[in-house]
């Protein structure tokens, strides 16, 4: 199982069927892959706040939604997270390409690469950040679980040295 096939299927294993996503380029694989499932609807969006908000109304219509997106992403929907999916206790899966790390080669990415993780805490969050396919595959599955149990978004961080 490559990287892509890991979190493909840890995304069907855990039931999601209503994905949105915002293009990174890590993720075009599978993003392809998403397009061509027949069980899962796909939205693709602009901004990440307004994924946040669209996979809201898909939860509240009896969908398991994820979002994928870059981390740089993360600062666009911090209201959208707090103020609509943690105040109403909305679960989502959080799939985030993680640039600014180990290997990066766009230094503008890096402050929020360093970023991403402490935001994420101060945000009262779980993050699992796998460094094998074998390893996002369960923590895509377990991310699902928590974020149920908890009631709030959890993410899972894919670094550069992950793809």
């Amino acid at each position: 199982m490559d990287s892509t096939e890991a979190v493909y299927n840890g995304l069907k294993d855990a039931g999601i069927d209503f994905i949105v996503s915002v293009p990174c380029v890590n993720l075009s694989r599978l993003l392809e892959m998403i397009d061509e499932d027949e069980d899962i609807i796909h939205v693709p969006v602009t901004r990440e706040e307004e994924g946040i908000g669209i996979c809201a109304g898909a939860y509240l219509g009896g969908k398991k939604t994820a979002i994928l997106m870059q981390n740089s992403g993360l600062g666009n929907s911090i209201n959208a997270l707090k103020s609509l999916t943690e105040l109403y206790k909305f679960p989502l899966l959080m799939i985030m390409s993680h640039r600014g790390t180990e290997g990066e080669n766009i230094c503008g990415q890096v402050p929020m690469g360093e970023s991403t993780p402490l935001i994420l805490e101060a945000m009262g969050y779980n993050f699992f950040k796998p460094a094998t396919p074998e390893g996002a595959y369960e923590a895509i599955r377990e991310s699902w679980e928590l974020s149920l149990e908890q009631g709030k978004p959890v993410s899972t961080l894919l670094e550069i040295k992950y793809w």
